[in-house]
């Protein structure tokens, strides 16, 4: 019985004549049956970490199909198709980003190799209020010409059923689970417009975000900071909170601002958990500027308080100093509201240029210095040699002032400019980093450095996040333990997301492992050069198939969508 389908077919006949099925130290074992069971493949000799924080143990993992059928002493006498050697290596659950932007990046590059060669094995997009449904049909249009003028890929859907079945179809390299995004939403049916929706509007809102989630989504996404999310007001997003907390699921929140009101921005998120028992996730805590890098202190403390009066909290963070989001955050979100055309015009209105660029200033003194804004990607050619420089350098060579150099590429590339911000405290990310609430997230997509992923210069966290926790902040800096830092990166962001038989080493659990270096694991990015995968990461098992072997990608596409309310979610 060596054919994988055949083995599954005797396992179930023999569960369905009755006879049981147990495991033995040799192997699995068929009480009633002469036969020893064959494994598909045996880790041996690794320093295994469960996923719960307990330190390592060498042991063996055994396993058969999808699934973790063993861990124990001596597997290695075991047959199996195939044997990893992990003598001298760390074995741990696959890992799981739980802020992810790849979503539909998936379907033009579904090997996922920047996440995947981190050892993440599952993640979770639609964040930052953008997930890519429900589509009205003007959303669908702008979406579809946008995305096939960028990368040459034309969507075919409208509603997260249809996102679902894409990405099946496909195919992918990891495992894949999403929110409902709260802006989107928001559009499609009060469009992009700065008022409250009227009755009727909130009713179909709530419909919409409840209508997602039973088809699968595991919650709902929030981007106060961006339009049109911005345009909503905390009783509106209460509202629809309820609607996620009735369905068990996650409120994840880009919150309205993570510099001078970052407190009250924190305030307001835990104060609809609190209204409506919603979980909540704040995503890629922080404290931006200087002059507000000790108010970290004053939110750390309020999400510790929050948990320990019964509140379900966590947030996450990248392990990098710098931020990185679309230019025109920059400018004002009443600037923004309607279509990109409208943003434009408003631009190009000397009527309004003054008050725009009062605007603009007073962001300037937060910044401090142009020079700590970096262009990472544009879209014309015309403007590809601005990709990594600096503000600052692009308004020299260009003879403009910052303001009319920004606004004007704003304009050329019609909206489509992103930055990198060096806006944080260094010593503020060991803080949150080491905070028992805070697990880390990439805030990244899957990209790759070849085909039509290789864009501009992009941060660092879409190629090192993990990788750079294991390096930098548990082996150099010593902010987390090994085991510490495992467990945030697998079963404690599992338990958030209702991620059932994922994130742990256990028996019966999906095959989702990452096999690693803890002495050579690292990010290898840099800023000039950031398109670089990590090292130290040798195998990534996904679903009990291989998808990294020896540091390289075997093209195996195992993933799953992962659906709440079905088999392994």
């Amino acid at each position: 019985m060596n054919n994988k389908t055949t083995r599954r077919q005797f396992m179930k006949k023999a569960s369905q004549a009755g006879v049981l099925i147990g495991l033995a130290e040799g192997g699995l074992v068929i009480k009633g049956c002469s036969t020893q069971k064959e494994y598909d493949c045996i880790i041996s000799n690794g320093i295994v970490f469960d996923g719960l924080g307990d330190e390592g143990k060498e042991l063996d993992v055994a396993i058969l199909g999808d699934r973790i059928a063993a861990v124990g002493n001596n597997l290695n006498k075991a047959k199996a198709a195939e044997v990893i050697d992990a003598g001298g290596l760390a074995v741990a659950p696959g890992f799981i980003d739980p802020h992810s932007h790849t979503d539909y990046l998936l379907m033009i590059n579904p090997k996922a190799e920047s996440k995947i060669r981190q050892g993440v094995t599952t993640e979770i997009g639609g964040n930052c209020g953008l997930s890519y449904f429900p589509f009205s049909e003007s959303q669908f249009e702008d979406n579809k010409e946008r995305i096939k003028k960028e990368y040459g890929f034309e969507i075919t859907w409208k509603d997260i059923s249809g996102f679902f079945s894409r990405l099946e179809e496909t195919g992918m390299a990891l495992n894949f689970a999403t929110h409902v995004g709260h802006g989107t939403v928001r559009e499609s049916i009060v469009g992009f417009e700065d008022r409250k929706p009227d009755k009727n509007e909130l009713t179909l809102m709530k419909k919409a975000v409840r209508d997602s989630m039973d088809a699968g989504a595991v919650g709902l996404s929030t981007g106060l900071y961006y339009a049109p999310g911005s345009y909503a007001e905390t009783d509106e997003i209460t509202e629809l909170c309820r609607e996620v907390a009735a369905l068990n699921g996650v409120h994840a929140s880009h919150i309205r601002d993570e510099g001078d009101h970052v407190v009250e921005s924190v305030e307001e998120v835990i104060s609809i958990s609190e209204k409506t028992g919603v979980s909540l996730e704040i995503a890629h805590l922080k404290a931006q500027y200087s002059r507000n890098f000790s108010k970290i202190n004053t939110v750390l403390s309020r999400i510790t308080q929050a948990k320990n009066e019964g509140i379900s909290i966590l947030a996450d963070r990248y392990p990098y100093h710098a931020s990185s989001t679309s230019l025109g955050s920059f400018f004002p979100r009443w600037a923004q509201e309607g279509s990109t055309d409208g943003f434009m015009a408003r631009l190009k209105d000397k009527s309004l240029d003054r008050k725009i660029r009062e605007h603009v200033q007073e962001i300037e003194k937060k910044v401090t210095s142009w020079e700590n804004v970096v262009i990472s990607s544009v879209i014309t050619e015309k403007n590809k040699h601005l990709e990594g420089k600096n503000i600052g350098q692009g308004a020299s060579e260009s003879g403009k002032s910052p303001y009319d150099f920004m606004r004007d590429l704003l304009i050329e590339e019609e909206n489509q400019v992103s930055m990198i911000n060096f806006s944080m405290s260094e010593e503020n990310l060991k803080k949150i980093l080491a905070h028992p609430l805070v697990v880390p997230g990439s805030d990244g997509s899957a990209l790759a450095p070849y085909g039509a992923l290789r864009k501009g210069k992009p941060h660092l966290r879409n190629y090192g996040t993990f990788t750079r926790v294991l390096g930098k902040f548990v082996r150099e800096d010593k902010v987390l333990t090994l085991p510490q830092a495992i467990r945030k990166m697998t079963s404690v962001p599992a338990g958030k997301f209702g991620l059932t038989g994922r994130g742990q080493v256990k028996e019966g659990y999906f095959a989702d492992l990452v096999v690693f270096d803890p002495d050579s694991v690292n990010d290898r990015s840099d800023w000039l050069n950031p398109h670089q995968y990590p090292v130290g990461i040798e195998y990534v098992i996904v679903n009990g198939r291989m998808v990294i072997k020896e540091g390289e990608h075997t093209g195996t596409l195992p993933g799953m969508v992962l659906k709440k309310g079905v088999a392994g979610v």
